[in-house]
């Protein structure tokens, strides 16, 4: 509908509250996976989040082919899009935050520094201020004791460089931000075939990336004992590098969503913000790995 000012209204939906419903079960889910249950839940908050990701996409890019958005209406999208790349940005602040507080201050007044070393005996006895923390205190939780990884994620020299599967992962999405520019750069230039093969394969070197991720995972909780519950570094590592992967995961089905518009025909030279948006994320989720990759894993 529209109204004296020209501003497209849509009509009443319930994909908001639906994908509010979704994102909440997922978030429930994740926590009770931690203590080995709930999975169930999990999955079935992704599946609700994934409908109505399609769902909503799918009003959007028919509102958008039948002419019912005007330039006030793509302004806003703008501003929503840079709003949401902006609050993705202080989500992960926070968890690189607790990783600084933790490697930078924890560490050091645990290993004696400060006014209160003499309390660290009774803390932590023996204590040793290194990263990352292979070690946990002798305490058992709930019947179950805590016991370190023997091995972590860190850079393993340069000798099994080739064979660091972070590095390789890293070279993958360096690539796909570039493809996905060169499929920017076609459709400016009204090239849909340069497009469609830029863009096909960027999503495919995205789900690249997510398999290289859970062969990493796999090579972690079996090979190197390194598990959300084997102490704060499991935490932090699996916490940053998981919720990375989870974006990671999202932005590839985006440019999927995008490539099959591309593939029907959708964009132009001037009108192609769908694109344009999701193009903006996958960078986003680019600089985010490179953040990981220098303080997750180079420098651990």
């Amino acid at each position: 509908m529209a109204t004296e000012s020209n501003y497209y209204v849509p009509e009443p939906s319930r994909l908001p509250v639906l994908a509010a419903l979704g994102l909440g079960l997922m978030a429930l889910g994740a926590g009770m996976w931690v203590r080995d249950e709930g999975f169930g839940v999990l999955a079935a908050g992704s599946l609700i989040l994934s409908v109505v990701l399609y769902a909503w996409f799918n009003t959007v890019i028919k509102e958008n082919m039948a002419g019912m958005t005007n330039a006030q209406v793509k302004r806003s999208f703008v501003w929503g899009m840079s709003w949401f790349i902006f609050s993705e940005v202080m989500f992960f602040a926070v968890f690189f935050g607790a990783l600084f507080y933790i490697r930078t201050l924890v560490l050091p007044w645990l290993g004696g520094e400060g006014d209160k070393s003499d309390m660290i005996d009774l803390v932590w006895p023996g204590f040793q201020a290194e990263w990352p923390l292979m070690v946990n205190p002798d305490q058992v939780v709930g019947g179950e004791k805590f016991i370190g990884p023997h091995e972590n994620m860190s850079f393993p020299g340069w000798g099994s460089l080739f064979h660091w599967l972070p590095l390789w992962n890293t070279v993958i999405l360096l690539t796909s931000s570039v493809t996905v520019h060169f499929a920017h750069h076609a459709m400016k230039h009204n090239d849909r075939t340069k497009f469609n093969a830029w863009l096909g394969l960027t999503v495919l070197l995205g789900i690249i990336f997510l398999v290289v991720q859970y062969v990493e995972y796999h090579e972690a909780y079996v090979e190197m004992g390194l598990t959300l519950k084997s102490g704060i570094y499991g935490t932090t590592f699996f916490m940053l590098t998981g919720f990375h992967g989870f974006h990671v995961t999202l932005g590839t089905f985006m440019l999927l969503i995008q490539l099959l518009r591309g593939m029907k025909g959708h964009f132009a030279a001037d009108d192609q913000f769908g694109f344009e948006a999701t193009s903006w994320y996958w960078h986003f989720v680019d600089v985010v790995w490179l953040g990981l990759f220098i303080f997750v894993y180079v420098l651990s």
